[in-house]
């Protein structure tokens, strides 16, 4: 008998679906393609005690991955929000946040950035002056120890499904078990030699929120690409440009040295940050290489 259900941990060709009934099952796509990411809703046919097969993919109200030049890495379908999860220590990277913000536009998903670890007071300054910036733009930050109290997280988090994404060893792992105590996410302590946190969650998987509403907590990374962008999409994800639009002397103009580029201009007139407009030119050139490369240019 077909059935429906949440697609709530995917590793390799396996997926571990939660059928509307309550029922886990470990399930398999029919057929060779495994397009499916944590938070689907698939129908399934179950095949034997705890197993079955994925029929068909319900249309996604969103979908969040990564690319580059050769492959898409599918993270997340249906969130309703994405948590940007960043730390005292150890350092984090201003521009792995503006490409999480790009993504996060593109699929028109809420944001929120959490500052983790603030009971190490020794980057806290240094940490809350880089994100000032983001917060400027509108995008709320909230400082928190996921030691200490994760209340005010919580409260944020009822009735959306929540992505959280940060690179390794921001305490993503540690903020789920917080929440979700049965959870057990794993953690492990960061790499003081690297500066950076060691890999602990190796696949995305959904966790249901008591008070309603669930959190996806994602594999740490060091990367976020996003060649799946064209030009238009990508200058629309820096929500600051966006009243600037058609006001280019040029039609075709691409921001970088035409005469009478609105950007350029309201840069220069520090209405909007530089540093943003220059991330934008390399992301752009990255996803345009990327682009060339994957069609063998």
């Amino acid at each position: 008998m077909k059935t429906f259900g949440t697609l709530i941990a995917a590793f390799g060709r396996q997926y571990e679906v939660r059928s509307d009934a309550g029922e886990i099952l470990l399930c398999v796509p029919r057929g060779k393609k495994s397009l499916f990411a944590c938070g689907d809703r698939v129908q399934i046919a179950p095949t034997g005690p705890g197993q079955g097969v994925i029929d068909k993919l319900v249309e996604r109200s969103s979908l969040l991955y990564r690319s580059d030049a050769w492959r898409q890495k599918l993270i997340a379908a249906n969130a309703t929000q994405v948590v940007m999860v960043v730390a005292t220590e150890p350092s984090f990277s201003d521009e792995f946040i503006s490409r999480c913000l790009c993504a996060a536009e593109d699929q028109k998903l809420k944001v929120l950035i959490v500052l983790n670890k603030t009971d190490i007071v020794a980057g806290l300054a240094d940490a809350r002056s880089r994100l000032a910036a983001f917060a400027a733009l509108g995008y709320p930050v909230l400082e928190m120890s996921a030691l200490d109290n994760v209340d005010t997280l919580r409260a944020r988090l009822i009735g959306e499904t929540s992505l959280l994404v940060g690179q390794s060893g921001m305490g993503k792992s540690t903020l789920t078990n917080a929440l979700i105590p049965e959870a057990r996410a794993e953690t492990r302590e960061i790499s003081e030699v690297l500066d950076t946190g060691k890999h602990t969650t190796t696949f995305a998987r959904l966790y249901p929120l008591p008070e309603g509403g669930g959190i996806i907590d994602s594999p740490g990374m060091q990367t976020f690409g996003l060649v799946h962008l064209d030009g238009e999409d990508l200058e629309a994800s820096f929500r600051e440009f966006r009243p600037y639009a058609g006001q280019c002397r040029f039609r075709d103009c691409r921001h970088d040295s035409e005469p009478g580029c609105a950007l350029r201009e309201a840069a220069e007139r520090g209405e909007i940050e530089m540093k943003r407009l220059r991330q934008f030119l390399q992301f752009r050139a990255e996803c345009e290489q990327g682009r060339r490369q994957a069609q063998g240019w």
